[in-house]
């Protein structure tokens, strides 16, 4: 309520009448008249003297008048910035995320939506699952694609399932084979995708009883293909990133299936942003083509 008496305060000296910052304001004369008043008692001063020709600023109003201003100002900046945050006019979307996502999703689901807000930045943080999780519940992005489950605070939502492929060089001896045998897994030296937390890999591993000659662990799964493709061992990656990958290596599905649940995870959806709730309903745009 303050701002409105500090604008009938302001109209008031702009048009030298109660009457007409009242018109302006679009109160009665009587209603500028009494928040004027009220700002009086609030502060113990007297902002106009009054008298049969008008209104005229005392010494104390004048000294007040330039700041009010300002606020008033301000005050108009701010709800413009709020009108354009919702006309999606301007605005900063904060995405964690980690390569296969970044190479292969985010790129397409930008670019159409860029065309519909092309006014919205956005900031891209590549990371394990362990450091997503740790920028969304410290508020460092807006949210997070994460493989499911994930820690319980968080609110996530399903979005797709990724099989887990087996990568070997092409002159591989089972190059030839419909799938590969899970125990072949310990015949040949193995690169492991994981970094910091165990991830999906490690988990296949307990849950076949088997342990893998494991002779190299990076988060770099272009790293791993390149390993692969040289002849220094293989490795299981997800199926996301090995699509238009310029190596010459060979994606092979386990005996026994093997699958990531990748989803969006938020600290509270009705908390995002504007821009970022819009955002995600344009996750169906993930794919390729339009």
């Amino acid at each position: 309520m303050n701002i409105q008496k500090y604008k009938a305060f302001v109209k008031a000296v702009e048009f030298g009448s109660f009457t007409n910052a009242a018109e302006v304001l679009g109160y009665t004369q009587s209603g500028i008249s009494r928040m004027i008043n009220d700002l009086e008692k609030e502060w113990g001063v007297f902002l106009f003297e009054r008298g049969r020709t008008g209104i005229n600023l005392t010494t104390d109003g004048l000294k007040l008048l330039p700041q009010l201003k300002r606020i008033c100002n301000e005050q108009e900046i701010l709800m413009t910035q709020i009108e354009d945050l919702h006309n999606m006019e301007s605005g900063m979307i904060r995405i964690g995320t980690f390569s296969s996502i970044a190479s292969h999703w985010i790129p397409n689901i930008i670019r159409v939506f860029k065309k519909d807000y092309p006014k919205i930045d956005f900031e891209i943080l590549l990371g394990d699952y362990t450091e997503i999780e740790s920028w969304i519940l410290n508020g460092r992005v807006d949210f997070g694609f994460l493989r499911l489950p994930s820690k319980a605070e968080l609110e996530t939502t399903f979005l797709e399932q990724d099989r887990l492929l087996v990568v070997i060089p092409q002159d591989h001896p089972l190059a030839n084979q419909e799938k590969f045998p899970i125990e072949e897994l310990m015949n040949n030296p193995f690169m492991l995708l994981e970094k910091g937390a165990k991830a999906e890999i490690s988990e296949i591993f307990e849950k076949h009883h088997i342990s893998p000659q494991i002779n190299f662990t990076t988060w770099d799964d272009y790293a791993i293909m390149s390993m692969v493709e040289n002849g220094l061992g293989i490795s299981i990656l997800p199926e996301l990133i090995l699509k238009r990958i310029p190596h010459k290596i060979i994606a092979k599905e386990l005996e026994v299936p093997a699958f990531r649940k990748i989803g969006i995870a938020t600290r509270e959806h009705k908390s995002l942003s504007i821009a970022s709730k819009k955002f995600l309903e344009y996750l169906s745009y993930r794919t390729e083509s339009d």
